[in-house]
């Protein structure tokens, strides 16, 4: 599926993490999912989530990107987000997912980019874009995260 992108974070979350045994990046592979369908994180802020995903591979009977898929970027983009904001003593949780699709996509790569509608104590809200290579609107999504605190003595998820 193409060679493997190495993830961006702004340094202060890298060395957040580092400090307590996590290797961000590689947490960031998009998961065991996120990974079957081929998502790549190119870009993790708490300002700022972009990914991206084949259609390849992705599409629905029609041959049409399927919207399920375009849901799973979506997720995992402001899962991404919510996790960083909420910081190292937090679990992002999805609660909440609208998608709105907008135009089929039948080949090619698609662009997420989340950013965040709310950042809040206990919930974050992330406004996820998906384009095509053209640049134009396929779908916009909206997640809410439940943002809960991690049980104690226990470290982020390594996997």
């Amino acid at each position: 599926m193409g060679e493997q992108q190495q993830v961006r974070f702004p340094q202060e979350i890298i060395d957040e993490y580092a400090a307590l045994g996590v290797d961000l990046p590689a947490m960031f592979s998009a998961g065991h999912l996120g990974t079957r369908m081929g998502v790549q994180i190119i870009e993790a802020a708490p300002e700022r989530v972009v990914g991206t995903m084949p259609v390849e591979g992705n599409t629905q009977p029609y041959g049409l990107l399927h919207g399920g898929a375009s849901a799973v970027l979506a997720e995992t983009l402001g899962s991404v987000g919510s996790m960083l904001h909420g910081g190292s003593s937090k679990v992002a949780v999805g609660v909440d997912l609208n998608c709105t699709h907008h135009r089929g996509v039948r080949s090619g790569l698609v662009t997420g980019v989340a950013t965040p509608v709310h950042r809040g104590r206990s919930t974050a809200t992330y406004e996820i874009v998906i384009s095509d290579e053209q640049d134009r609107r396929v779908c916009t999504a909206r997640l809410t995260c439940l943002l809960r605190d991690l049980p104690a003595g226990e470290a982020t998820a390594k996997d």
